[in-house]
């Protein structure tokens, strides 16, 4: 399993168990459902920032790869001549 799924795993289940957590708390409907707002926006938050993180690290590692292949075109091409 990958880190990144574990961490949206992670995520999903704090999620999950806040709103478990307000929907069992004596609140006023209004106050719940702001509450269930707040909370569902902040877990987007973290999970884009994840994501971006995510891609940002597979951008890395592509360009990485990418310049090593690139040396390594340059070196063969420069035996074979």
């Amino acid at each position: 399993m990958s880190k990144g799924n574990v961490v949206i795993g992670v995520l999903a289940g704090v999620a999950v168990g806040a709103l478990i957590g307000i929907l069992f708390a004596p609140d006023k409907g209004s106050e719940t459902r702001r509450k269930i707002s707040k909370k569902s926006s902040d877990t987007i938050d973290d999970l884009k920032e994840k994501f971006d993180d995510l891609i940002s690290g597979v951008s890395d590692k592509f360009e990485a790869v990418k310049e090593e292949a690139m040396d390594k075109y340059e070196k063969g091409k420069k035996q074979t001549s």
